[in-house]
C-alpha cells in the first residue's frame, strides 16, 4: 500500500535518534536499556523520526532516573495539548539498576549518556543508556588514529587483492 503524498513516513520499529558523538567523547563502560515516559504528542513526533539526544544526559534524582536536555520537537498537527521540547523525561529502570547507576555516577568522571533512542519490536520507545567515563584529548586522538588506520588498512587490502 502506497503512502499518501504529503504525509510523512512513520517509524514503527527501529532507531529514531543516535548519539554517535558519545562513543567518541566517552569510554562506555556498561550499557542498559531503559523505558521512557512520554506524552502522546512526543510519541507522534518520535514516529516521524524527529529527535536529538546528542547534548542530553541522564541523572538520578529523588530516587528516579531522569533524561535531561533531550530535544523532541513539537508535533505540528497537535493544537493546545502539545509538549515542551526540552522537558525532563522520566526513565524507567528497576531499583537495583538505579542503585547501580547512582553508584557508578558518584565515582569520579562517570556520567550516564544516552546512546540510542528507538522503538522496540512491541512498538515501545526505549533508550539505550551507557555509563561513560570522559576521555581526555589524547584518548580522543588515539581513537581517531585507530579509526583512520582501520580505513586505510581496509583500502589497502581491497587494492592488494586486485594487484
Amino acid at each position: 500500500m502506497a503512502k499518501a503524498p504529503g504525509k510523512p513516513a512513520t517509524i514503527s520499529t527501529g532507531p529514531v535518534a543516535e548519539n554517535r558523538r558519545a562513543r567518541f567523547d566517552y569510554e562506555i563502560l556498561d550499557t542498559l536499556e531503559a523505558g521512557i515516559v512520554l506524552t502522546g504528542t512526543e510519541v507522534k513526533s518520535l514516529r516521524q523520526g524527529k529527535a536529538q539526544i546528542t547534548e542530553s544526559y541522564a541523572s538520578p534524582e529523588r530516587g528516579e532516573l531522569w533524561l535531561i536536555n533531550a530535544h523532541i520537537p513539537e508535533y505540528l498537527q497537535a493544537n493546545r495539548f502539545n509538549h515542551e521540547e526540552k522537558r525532563p523525561r522520566k526513565l524507567l529502570v528497576n531499583k537495583k539498576q538505579l542503585a547501580k547507576l547512582s553508584q557508578d555516577v558518584e565515582r569520579a568522571g562517570n556520567t550516564i549518556v544516552p546512546l540510542k533512542l528507538y522503538f522496540n519490536e512491541q512498538g515501545r520507545a526505549k533508550l539505550l543508556i551507557g555509563v561513560g567515563k570522559g576521555k581526555k584529548s589524547f584518548d580522543k586522538r588515539e581513537t581517531e588514529r585507530n579509526r583512520d588506520w582501520g580505513r586505510e588498512k581496509s583500502r589497502l587490502m581491497k587494492e592488494g587483492g586486485r594487484g
